[in-house]
């Protein structure tokens, strides 16, 4: 029978290495224990209550270790480096007319305001960028500088 385990075991790694998650490795250590428990007794009901009891247990004693380990802090890159950055405003922003423009470092980004706001933003205010929207910057004022 501890062959059996044995293909269980390695048809776990080998999906484990097939998938982004952090799971099904814990079955196939619980598949080896079972293996081990096959090699002291034949009975199939304790090797498979051997294989559910150490995967579960594996599995919840585990998760909080892993989370901390694969949750880095994570760097944004390329595009989403700008949110929660400031910039100023290079071109009056209208969301009605669709236009705005605001240099954000030393990028230059289209810009809109916030949903259903109809505000407009003139030149040489500073604003946040709080989402993108496609290619364009989604922003709201940084100072109360808007006019109606």
């Amino acid at each position: 029978m501890w062959q059996f385990w044995l293909i269980i075991s390695g048809i776990c790694f080998v999906l484990e290495m097939a998938t982004v998650g952090f799971l099904v490795f814990w079955f196939a250590i619980g598949a080896l224990f079972a293996l081990i428990t096959s090699l002291i007794t034949d009975s199939i009901i304790i090797q498979t209550t051997v294989f559910i009891i150490s995967s579960t247990l594996l599995l919840f004693l585990t998760k909080p270790f892993v989370k901390k380990l694969t949750n880095k802090d994570k760097i944004q890159t390329n595009a989403y480096s700008i949110i929660g950055k400031t910039g100023i405003v290079t071109k009056a922003i209208n969301s009605k007319k669709a236009i705005g423009q605001i240099k954000v470092g030393s990028e230059v980004w289209s810009a809109k305001l916030e949903a259903d706001n109809d505000d407009i933003i003139p030149e040489g205010t500073e604003v946040e960028v709080i989402d993108l929207d496609g290619v364009k910057a989604v922003v709201k004022p940084s100072v109360v500088e808007v006019t109606k």
